[in-house]
């Protein structure tokens, strides 16, 4: 055998074991992923579109199988009771003595209760004037609850159309659409009314049988020319349809967002008619109180003042979601699901998070993300070593930054002067709805966008993460988990149904297989041309 020989075989042995190395690395990777026990919920509708992307991005990512049902967040607080589940999403906790004499719900194990996810409760509606789409309709609380509660039936009530001097309401009756199943949204919307406008809601619970003072319930009580249907999907897909017009609901905004449809501007404590964007959400949750006694309803949501916030970029019907996750093995939860739990848990709280504007939500701030991590450590099994606030990607806040600074709130806009009480209104579409809409009445009209921002967008990179869009953000395998367009659909085929990002499909595996495939052909292409540069000029075939 010659040297020539001898040299390239042995620069071929040593590429090629190095290519199988990284063969092997590649092939870890699933097998890492393997070592997570598949987990299953139940519950929320309001935060299912959130929670399934997530889903899908571990299952790409990391290997995790996540199995999650929408069935309501009663239902879901049932399951967990039960120990038929791994972890529950309500927008409510335990409710001990529920409103409707059910049993109370006790769980026998350990739980807390961990926010996952921020949102504004919005009211998607379907109203035509002259065949023409309205897409800009503004409403004030009272109007909302008189609408919820049967005291105002049709669109041309002289209260609406004090609330839109732009718009010549039309002469259509109002089909209100509420839940037919125990709703955490159905929890969230009646609190508010409850709190804020307190003796229209207690007529309505007079009215339909329910015991006086009536505060918070799950189920809404079916009433006159009101619908009931099962279901997020199911009320915005009542809306959605040709037969829907006139019908209005209240449901999550990515609802709104995906079917195409508008959502109503709704008049804050400041007199200004706001959207639910992710970044009126994050302003008003700065004035949200977390309950921090010991007890069952600890980490639960007061939000009185953001009810009552006088931020005029507010929008008053903010609130957040929970998973409630265990404290103690039992039931169908072990501590090894532990492990696939917590690690799922610190993905939402932190990278995750990045996606939840593109989804319709407002991702969390500092404070909830910290009180979440907190509830993580006391989950049977999950591994705390990756749980630390200053690696946690989230859009809400920077490194050094404390937990009552909120970097979207930051950089949110004030609103147009044309979303303020008065005779102009602002024409601009909402929602999934971004057409504007004619000017049908008074006054000059106007765009919403393009207000002033209280620190400019260059003080932090949040101002990216908006409902209009989002710069690239990249896990830690290098895959792509927000960015590019935002998550919405214009108006088109309406479609009620929960979405998703799109994947990229290239990440840290793929990376390194093709890394692998380089060296392979390396091992056979470049030994002889290296030899032939290398060689004696007067030699031939490296002998001389």
């Amino acid at each position: 055998m010659t040297p020539q020989t001898r040299w390239i075989r042995t620069i071929r042995a040593i590429v090629a074991l190095l290519a199988i190395v990284l063969m092997s690395v590649t092939g870890t990777v699933p097998a890492q992923a393997a070592s997570y026990d598949p987990i299953t919920g139940t519950g929320s509708t309001w935060s299912q579109n959130a929670l399934d992307q997530w889903r899908k991005n571990v299952a790409n990512n990391y290997g995790m199988t996540v199995n999650y049902s929408g069935v309501g967040s009663s239902a879901g607080r049932r399951d967990f009771v039960a120990g038929n589940v791994d972890f529950a999403v309500s927008e409510i906790p335990f409710q001990l003595a529920p409103e409707d004499g059910s049993t109370p719900e006790s769980p026998l194990r350990g739980y807390a209760y961990m926010p996952i996810v921020a949102g504004g409760t919005s009211f998607m509606y379907n109203l035509k004037i002259n065949g023409v789409r309205v897409s800009n309709l503004r409403l004030s609380g009272e109007v909302i609850t008189k609408i919820f509660t049967g005291a105002i039936t049709n669109w041309n009530d002289p209260a609406i159309q004090a609330d839109n001097p732009g718009l010549a309401m039309p002469d259509k009756g109002i089909v209100p659409v509420v839940r037919s199943d125990g709703s955490g949204s159905t929890a969230q919307f009646s609190l508010w009314m409850s709190k804020q406008h307190p003796a229209l809601w207690n007529a309505f619970c007079a009215s339909v049988g329910r015991a006086l003072p009536c505060g918070l319930t799950s189920q809404y009580p079916t009433f006159g020319n009101a619908k009931a249907q099962s279901g997020s999907s199911g009320v915005a897909g009542y809306v959605s349809q040709d037969y829907g017009e006139g019908a209005i609901t209240y449901v999550e905004y990515s609802y709104a967002l995906e079917s195409g449809f508008p959502v109503a501007k709704v008049l804050n404590q400041a007199g200004y008619y706001v959207e639910p964007t992710a970044n009126s959400v994050a302003v008003a949750l700065m004035t949200a109180q977390i309950d921090q006694t010991p007890g069952p309803n600890f980490l639960t949501q007061v939000l009185d003042g953001v009810y009552n916030s006088a931020d005029p970029r507010t929008y008053a019907l903010s609130s957040y979601s929970y998973m409630i996750v265990p404290t103690e093995v039992g039931g169908v939860f072990t501590a090894k699901k532990g492990t696939t739990l917590g690690a799922f848990a610190n993905y939402m709280l932190c990278e995750g998070q990045q996606q939840a504007a593109d989804l319709g939500y407002s991702p969390l701030p500092m404070n909830l993300v910290l009180a979440g991590f907190d509830q993580i450590k006391r989950v049977p099994g999950a591994d705390t070593t990756g749980v630390d606030i200053n690696k946690c990607n989230n859009p809400t806040f920077k490194p050094g930054d404390s937990p009552s600074s909120n970097q979207l709130a930051l950089t949110a806009a004030q609103p147009q002067d044309c979303d303020k009480v008065g005779p102009n209104q602002c024409t601009s579409g909402t929602g999934g709805a971004l057409a504007e809409t004619p000017i049908s009445g008074s006054g000059t009209g106007g765009s919403a966008t393009g207000g002033a921002t209280t620190e400019t967008a260059a003080a932090t990179g949040a101002a990216a993460s908006t409902s209009t869009g989002a710069a690239a953000v990249y896990d830690a395998n290098g895959a792509l988990i927000s960015g590019g367009a935002a998550g919405s659909t214009l108006a088109g085929a309406a479609v009620a149904t929960p979405f998703t990002l799109a994947d990229d499909g290239w990440g840290m595996q793929q990376s390194l297989m093709l890394l692998a495939a380089t060296l392979l052909v390396a091992a056979a292409v470049l030994p002889p041309v290296f030899w032939r540069r290398l060689a004696p000029r007067g030699g031939k075939d490296g002998v001389k």
